[in-house]
């Protein structure tokens, strides 16, 4: 895949084949009239089950390829937006992915939350963050776009922008944030790419934002942000 944007001294090109993200926007559907109970827990749950088997990772952590995170999670973000859930899988492939978000929401999905669904394939390799070992429970999601500026920009002056960015994202590595890659949705949607972070809590996601704002990194973007905290998806699916 030809990459929209260079590599920079933090992100370099994935070498993970064809995978795709199957990231989700949902919002949790009333349960009145038993149109989601445990029958339908147990269906999705055994596709979910089998996507693991056919090579998904079912949650943000799972992407850095280490064997964490093996258990489906994603983030609960209701307190603060208009979604109840965001997450994201990532599939072998861009057809997997299709096909997985169908038996999903025909095995019963789709009767416990109304979704958006954002696809597209790995761009960029995952980052680890270079703090101390610690708990990151907290998801960060990013959509961006790149606006008019970006596409009026010289070659020069892009290369400049990255270079200062890479500032706030090595900024972002020593406060332990882990960057999951980034992948590039705009085959399917209006959005250019989608990065997902895992944080010890929010006060490093507002320390974060802060250094991305002195670097100008929305100065080329138009972006929208989620937050939430990091939850098994079986709880997800069972919350009233």
């Amino acid at each position: 895949m030809t990459l929209l944007t260079g590599e920079t001294d933090v992100f370099s090109a994935a070498a993970t084949g064809q995978r795709c993200v199957v990231a989700f926007l949902a919002r949790r559907l009333p349960a009145a009239g038993g149109i989601f109970g445990a029958r339908e827990r147990e269906a999705v749950g055994a596709v979910l089950r089998d996507l693991a088997a056919e090579g998904w990772h079912l949650s943000v952590r799972a992407m850095f390829g280490d064997g964490d995170g093996a258990e489906p999670a994603a983030f609960d973000c209701g307190f603060a937006h208009n979604v109840d859930i965001a997450g994201a899988f990532e599939a072998p492939t861009v057809s997997a992915a299709v096909e997985g978000t169908i038996r999903l929401e025909r095995a019963g999905w789709s009767r416990r939350f109304a979704t958006e669904w954002l696809l597209g394939p790995r761009e960029f390799a995952t980052v680890r963050g270079q703090g101390a070992a610690t708990e990151r429970d907290w998801g960060f999601l990013a959509l961006w776009e790149w606006n008019d500026a970006w596409a009026a920009a010289t070659p020069d002056e892009r290369r400049e922008y990255d270079a200062e960015c890479d500032v706030a994202f090595r900024n972002d590595l020593a406060l332990d944030v882990t960057i999951a890659g980034r992948h590039r949705l705009d085959w399917a949607s209006s959005w250019h790419h989608l990065g997902i972070w895992e944080v010890p809590d929010l006060a490093t996601v507002d320390e974060a934002m802060t250094g991305h704002e002195h670097a100008a990194d929305f100065k080329f973007t138009t972006s929208r942000h989620f937050i939430g905290r990091r939850r098994p998806l079986a709880d997800l699916l069972a919350a009233a």
